[in-house]
């Protein structure tokens, strides 16, 4: 069968998966300030069904805080599940798994006739973003070459924010159906890139290191031979590549115990800490607090009705534009740079929303503002709007930093032995974070108002000095060069993007000697891990 072996076109196919999350994220952030969505599902004292009742206020808050956090428990499950699949099926079809599952879930989703209905479907649907959004980074980081590693990988957070946008201006555009068609025809649209997902997985290639992890070596060489080796076998970079997956396999296979275990032992689990928590303080930058909940942030800030819906539409718009730079350049940039720099920006915006709603807000009418109790506090005029380009900024400085290297940098952390399964434990850990900050989110804007920005900006802080002393640089990197580096104990903040040397293997510009004596580093580190572990 035909197989594609342009990694661009393969990218395009597998981000697909990252694309399905964003299409929940605003879906359900242009749905649930409708009119339409708060009087059908709305628990109210006029119950469901009044879609002419201008008091309708939708479900409680603690209840749309479980309506929306029933997609990232859904997606907890499906992270963890997704480390036995794809160390069974294989990267490519655990992902495919993910789509059938999408498409059950979508289907319950838009035949909701209920809260509990309602709730059920986005669990299946999480369940399917989970899988996908643990294994597509590391399918595509194990396809790709190292210089541009980054750029393939952080396209899954592109895809997301891709995602974001179509859905949020097609559920905007639903928002101008009377009755429950306006909530219906977005959640049944977006079985359609699922669909498109998993016929173009058939054609594209299995993963060459977990074909190597299963004894295929000649489908792995024939693997690197299509993508990296343009058809030649024997190219420099493709014979590199597969003498690293060989070394790295039969060390793994004479001194490791493939297990979760594994992942706790004192020389790797200081890896599954980084990468753990690179996905918890991603979600506790309140990036997706601002995904989902924006409509209720601009209401504060005194935008109601269209205007406010076509407001929060530009920081979905902000989010697409500014993850190009990172895709671009990261690979050049490295990964602990962006890091620190996005989470200072991030905090700065942050402490900035806070001081100017303290100074300038003031508490909102019993109920809320438009009989929304979640828009609890007001501001207007001049201070207003500059809460609104604070939180424009803030999603600029998050789009080309923490958005994209939060899903690069976990599968780079780790040796191929147990990288399925710990890819899965750190997807786990966001999706956790992403539950309980879904659910907590709406009931801390009725209880604590304005100071919901503090707690972000303070997690933004705090996770500036964690990233300086503990994240080592991984870009510019072979995946077994990283594994070498954490065996040596290199404290982070010495470590470095080394992008040059390794686009000059990747081109075939070293000389013989030097393609020799890489090949001997190879070996040599390999025994001396051995020896060590």
């Amino acid at each position: 069968m035909y197989q594609i072996g342009n990694i661009y076109v393969i990218t395009a196919i597998a981000v697909i998966g990252g694309g399905l999350f964003g299409f929940d994220i605003s879906s359900m952030s242009a749905i649930i300030g409708t009119q339409q969505y708060r009087c059908y599902f709305n628990q109210g004292p006029h119950g469901p069904g009044y879609d002419d009742d201008p008091v309708c206020s939708g479900p409680k808050s603690d209840v749309q805080g479980g309506i929306t956090a029933a997609i990232p428990g859904g997606s907890f499950v499906g992270a963890l599940t997704s480390g036995w699949l794809t160390d069974r099926f294989g990267r490519k079809t655990s992902v495919q798994i993910g789509c059938i599952f999408w498409c059950i879930g979508s289907i319950i989703v838009c035949a909701s006739n209920g809260i509990g209905m309602l709730i059920a479907g986005r669990f299946i649907n999480g369940f399917a973003v989970g899988i996908c959004s643990a294994q597509v980074p590391v399918y595509v980081s194990e396809l790709s070459p190292p210089s541009m590693r980054g750029r393939v990988v952080g396209s899954q957070q592109w895809a997301i924010t891709w995602g974001i946008l179509i859905m949020y201006y097609i559920s905007y555009g639903c928002s101008f159906i009377n009755g429950n068609a306006a909530f219906r025809v977005p959640w049944a649209l977006q079985m359609i890139p699922a669909i498109g997902l998993f016929v173009g997985c058939i054609f594209l290639p299995e993963s060459p290191r977990w074909l190597a992890k299963k004894d295929r070596w000649e489908d792995c060489h024939n693997v690197l031979t299509l993508v990296h080796g343009q058809g030649d076998p024997n190219a420099p970079f493709v014979m590199l590549e597969l003498s690293e997956i060989r070394a790295m396999v039969e060390f793994e296979r004479a001194n490791a115990d493939v297990s979760f275990l594994e992942l706790v032992k004192p020389k790797m689990i200081n890896r599954l800490h980084i990468g753990v928590f690179t996905q918890i303080w991603s979600q506790l930058t309140g990036m997706n607090v601002m995904m989902y909940y924006i409509t209720y942030l601009f209401g504060m800030a005194g935008l109601s009705g269209n205007i406010n819906l076509i407001a929060s539409s530009i920081q979905y718009i902000i989010n697409v534009l500014l993850t190009l730079p990172a895709l671009i350049w990261m690979d050049r940039w490295g990964r602990r740079w962006p890091l620190l720099i996005g989470s200072i920006l991030m905090a700065t915006w942050l402490y900035a929303n806070a001081g100017l709603m303290a100074s300038y807000g003031h508490a909102a009418p019993p109920g809320g503002i438009g009989n929304v109790p979640e828009e609890s506090w007001e501001i207007s005029g001049a201070p207003s709007r500059a809460v609104i380009a604070c939180t424009y900024l803030f999603v600029a400085s998050y789009a080309c930093t923490w958005g994209p290297v939060s899903w690069v940098y976990p599968p780079e952390l780790f040796p191929l032995r147990v990288r399925g399964k710990a890819v899965a434990i750190t997807t786990a850990s966001n999706w956790i974070f992403n539950f309980a900050l879904s659910y907590f989110v709406p009931p801390a804007f009725v209880n604590i108002q304005w100071k919901v920005y503090v707690v972000f900006a303070v997690f933004c802080t705090a996770m500036t000095i964690h990233v300086f002393f503990a994240f080592p640089e991984t870009s510019g990197k072979t995946l077994e060069d990283i594994e070498e580096m954490f065996h040596e104990g290199v404290p982070a903040w010495k470590t470095h993007v080394n992008f040059h040397r390794i686009r000059r293997a990747e081109v075939g510009d070293l000389n013989d000697k030097e393609q020799a004596m890489k090949f001997e580093e190879n070996i040599d580190s390999a025994n001396t891990v051995a020896k060590s572990g």
